[in-house]
């Protein structure tokens, strides 16, 4: 229900009364539920539908003649509920959890489409999708972090959205078993009794033994075993602290003998679990494991000790994990699996014959990573320059790295009259592989050294094999130019030009740079004269620089030919090229009226195009702009709009019309195409039969012509010329002679029918041919009155036919028109009927002819107006005037009079009646409105009641006849 609306109809007289009921309970109204009732309907409007709004409604309708109910469901349609809770843990794994949870109590009112899993670690926030598209209440989440804790989310969704979220409890991805718990304290539950055989065995040898017990805070003994062979035995299942007395009878086949007890006994073992080991220490950290060592416990608890458990915890985590699957008997073990970088803590565990003892106390917390070491020695330390008060020195990382990348290096150094060494470098090291000492005296002798240094300290250091003089070195200048600077530079126009050249000198050289100007040439190449110069000398190089650039303009842009849809035009190659070849050309084009320019041909590789596609008579720009590997250069132009257009096609066929006895006119027919420019005006040219000559007769626009002045008998030549602003067309020659002789007739009329008919609205065309010459007037009347041109109305005779349209014809158009034809020789004319069809009047004169208690006969009148056709049938209706809704009686009456029955006696009604033909149905004609009752009433009492004889048994009386029959006979009393 998309406008959230239940209207019910409901009907009955008198008006009922309305009750609505939802779920049995009767309906309230709110700002958000409302009910309204009319005359025929009861609406229940539901604004914003909610859940709440769901479920069955019965709507009763009663009034003092019944009652009756009718029952609606509503379902709201809305996203589901969240899943039932709460979610279940079914299986965990290392890798997997397996997760499942119930339906949402409410679906939201349609099928649920699927359910929506989501999982995240706890240590962050972000969730991550799981499944998006699970249908079943179950799913295995896979692929998870062995030892880390997630939590799990389920949303239900269906067509309409996404419930909210049940949330799982966190669980840890781990295998379903672990390593056991420590063992409870252990306990003795057995004991072992010994005796001796009987001093007399009573005169035959004794067979078994009979062993009893009991707790000592009880007095009955229970059987232990009573067959026992040997003259020990080993008692079970005794309960830890419990104080016990055991007795024991030999047996021989004459019976059993007395019982001897034992002193009282405590069932508990003789030694206790062994006390802590020592604190145990790591070594040999590597990236996934350690090695640990630790002393033995002080106390082995009495029983020596069976081995030992080590177990770790991450600083993240707050479990000891076992280290270790089976116990170890050695005082060291490596410890592997570990996360590189995590911190770890350790701590073992002793183990005896009593169980495991307590733990001993943790190690310190011990990071996973790989062992690191100083670095070795730095390589190929050598001198690489040197001045009166600089040494400059490189060398190469060292082979041997410790581990860890070398992060710097330190440098040392001292005068070979000194013990100590000083550093030369700042305290963070340098990372580079080279390093000058500066401020050095001059003419000194000095010794240097270089240490490589990483996160583990400073390594070894190397030694510069021989001492260093610091004093001046003179050097002549030296250019080195690479061998793309040899070369011609080219450069992007507009970029930044860097030339990085290598020069020596000592002392160093000044620089000078020097442009050799030369004129702009067709690649923009210049010249750079470079210096160097000290007091050794002096050297120049040169270096030659091209601009690469996009293409100038290019020239001699030209229109060659122009066509009705189509121009060529070609062009020369641009002065500059930019420094680099051309590529291809970019035509393109724009219309007078447009400011924008639109590509044509983009990949134009010749200096010619033609562009095709134009609109004819249009007026258009042209521009061509040349391309290199750099980009479009500068546009050539045309400098005039350019019209597309040629001289037009010849005429179409020449007709002679009409021949007199010094005249001829010609008509003729516009050329198939103007050539793209507006026919100027048409020539028209005739030749006499027997002259060569041909002689220009008539110019003008129109498409006929007249030529007169011509001589009776004699033979003339025709032709016709079209002319445009690009010139005037080949010529269409009429193709026999005409000869001039006097050709006139009386006006005829060949009407084939003298009746028109069309339909209202439709437009009306009526053509009357004709024959005369010379060509007749046509003038035209309407019921005897001239005709009229308006808007509506149009008249127009050519050479063969008069012609009348009238547009949107209607009812007034009706009528008798008459059509004259006058020329020279005589008149003729015709009459012509014109009928409209349309849908008829409505009919007249409806009156109510009889009126009983269960129908009323109506009568009317024809239409006065029928539609030009004949009326088809009467369509007759009525309504109770308590409603405004008509109900059809019959749409189907053929004659003009109708019974209504099955009427409501004592209502009050109102009929109407409209005429229909094959072209549409009228308006209704409305009656007065009349109640259905019978024309009489009931008659008046009778009069003058008397008894007219008396008997014991029986009386007659008799009475006189009303005073008023009510407008009926009366039938009886």
């Amino acid at each position: 229900m998309p406008s959230n609306q239940l209207e019910i109809p409901v009907s009955g007289h008198p008006a009922p009364i309305i009750d609505w009921r939802k779920d049995g309970q009767l309906v309230k109204e709110t700002s958000r539920l409302q009910i309204s009732t009319t005359a025929l309907n009861t609406i229940l409007h539901i604004r914003h539908a909610a859940k709440e709004h769901s479920g069955q409604y019965v709507v009763t309708a009663g009034n003092s003649a019944g009652k009756d109910t009718g029952e609606i469901i509503v379902t709201v349609l809305e996203k589901p509920d969240p899943p039932t809770g709460p979610i279940r843990i079914d299986e965990i794994s290392s890798d997997y959890v397996t997760i499942s949870w119930e339906p949402p109590s409410y679906t939201g009112g349609c099928q649920l489409d699927n359910y929506i899993v989501e999982k995240r670690e706890t240590t962050s926030s972000d969730w991550q999708t799981v499944s998006a598209t699970t249908v079943r209440t179950t799913i295995k989440a896979t692929r998870l972090k062995t030892g880390s804790e997630y939590q799990f989310r389920v949303f239900a969704e269906n067509r309409y959205g996404k419930s909210t979220a049940v949330t799982s409890p966190i669980v840890t991805a781990q295998f379903p078993f672990s390593v056991p718990d420590a063992p409870g304290t252990p306990f003795v539950s057995t004991c072992t009794l010994h005796w001796t055989p009987p001093l007399n065995d009573g005169g035959d040898h004794v067979s078994h033994y009979i062993l009893e017990r009991r707790e000592t805070s009880r007095v009955t003994w229970t059987i232990v075993d009573d067959h026992v062979d040997a003259v020990s035995y080993k008692v079970t299942k005794l309960v830890p602290g419990k104080e016990y007395i055991f007795r024991i009878a030999a047996v021989n086949k004459f019976g059993v003998g007395e019982f001897l007890e034992s002193d009282p006994f405590i069932a508990q073992n003789p030694f206790t679990t062994p006390g802590p080991p020592s604190i145990p220490v790591a070594s040999a950290v590597t990236g996934d494991s350690v090695i640990l060592t630790w002393e033995r416990p002080g106390t082995d608890g009495g029983s020596e000790i069976d081995g030992f458990i080590v177990e770790k915890r991450d600083k993240d985590g707050v479990r000891w994990t076992r280290c270790n699957r089976r116990r170890l008997n050695d005082l060291r073990f490596r410890c592997t699996g570990l996360i590189e970088g995590h911190c770890y803590q350790f701590r073992v565990l002793a183990e005896n014959a009593a169980g495991m003892g307590e733990p001993s106390e943790p190690s310190d917390y011990i990071k996973i990573c790989e062992a690191v070491y100083p670095p070795g020695p730095p390589t190929n330390l050598k001198v690489t320059d040197y001045s009166g008060s600089t040494v400059s020195l490189s060398w190469s990382k060292p082979i041997y790295d410790g581990g860890v990348a070398v992060i710097g290096f330190v440098v040392e150094m001292k005068e070979a009259t000194d013990d100590e060494w000083t550093s030369c470098t700042p305290s963070t090291c340098i990372e580079e592989t080279s390093f000058t000492v500066k401020r050095l005296r001059e003419n000194a002798k000095y010794y240097f050294r270089i240490y490589a240094m990483n996160a583990a300290g400073i390594g070894e250091h190397v030694d510069l094999p021989e001492p260093v003089v610091a004093v001046e070195r003179l050097e002549a200048p030296e250019i080195e130019l690479e061998a793309v600077l040899r070369k011609i530079v080219c450069v992007r126009a507009c970029s930044t030009l860097r030339l990085y050249i290598n020069i020596r000198g000592r002392p160093e050289p000044e620089v000078k740079w020097l442009k050799e100007g030369s004129p702009l040439s067709e690649r923009s190449q210049l010249e750079y004269v470079l210096t160097v110069e000290n007091c050794c000398g002096s050297k120049s190089a040169f270096i030659n620089v091209r601009v690469l650039d996009s293409p100038s303009a290019p020239t001699n842009l030209e229109v060659k030919e122009v066509k009705k849809d189509s121009v060529s035009i070609s062009w020369e190659p641009p002065l500059i090229d930019g420094g680099a070849k051309i590529s291809h050309y970019i035509v393109e084009k724009r219309e007078e009226a447009r400011m924008a320019f639109t590509s044509v041909c983009s990949n134009c590789e010749r200096n010619s195009y033609k562009i095709d596609k134009l609109q004819e008579g249009g007026f258009y720009y042209f521009r061509v702009l040349a391309v290199n590997e750099f980009g479009s250069g500068l546009p050539a132009e045309t400098a005039e709009p350019v019209k597309v257009s040629e001289v037009p096609l010849c005429p179409g066929k020449i007709t002679l019309i009409d021949v007199t006895s010094n005249s001829a006119k010609l008509t003729w027919e516009k050329p198939e195409h103007d050539g793209g420019s507006k026919i100027i005006s048409y020539i028209v040219e005739m030749q006499t039969k027997g002259d060569d000559a041909w002689n220009m007769c008539s110019e003008g626009r129109a498409l006929e012509v007249t030529v007169n002045g011509l001589n009776e008998g004699n033979e003339y030549f025709f032709r016709v010329s079209a002319l445009n602003e690009k010139g005037k067309s080949e010529p269409t020659p009429l193709l026999t002679s005409v000869k001039i002789k006097d050709t006139s007739t009386v006006p005829v009329i060949t009407l084939l029918s003298n009746t028109f008919n069309v339909k209202a609205g439709d437009d009306l065309r009526i053509d009357v041919p004709l024959r005369g010459v010379p060509i007749p007037t046509a003038t035209w009347k309407k019921d005897g009155n001239i005709l009229k041109e308006t808007s509506k109305v149009n008249v127009l005779t050519s050479d063969t036919a008069a012609h009348l349209a009238i547009k949107d014809a209607t009812r007034s158009d009706i009528g008798m028109y008459e059509v004259t034809l006058i020329n020279s020789v005589g008149t003729t004319s015709a009459e012509i009927i014109v009928n409209i069809f349309e849908r008829p009047g409505p009919p007249s004169d409806l009156i109510v002819n009889d009126v009983s208690a269960d129908f009323v006969s109506l009568s009317w009148q024809p239409p006065n107006y029928t539609g030009g056709c004949q009326i088809s049938c009467y369509i007759v209706e009525k309504r109770d005037t308590s409603s405004t809704s008509w109900q059809t009686v019959s749409a189907t009456v053929a004659r003009s009079s109708i019974k209504v029955s099955r009427l409501t006696q004592g209502t009050e009604y109102q009929f109407r009646v409209a005429s229909e033909n094959r072209y549409g149905r009228s308006h209704f004609v409305e009656s007065d409105t009349v109640v259905a009752q019978y024309p009489f009433k009931p008659p008046g009492p009778p009069s003058n009641l008397h008894v007219v004889q008396a008997s014991k048994s029986a009386m007659v009386i008799a009475w006189n006849k009303p005073d008023s029959d009510g407008g009926s006979p009366v039938i009886g009393y």
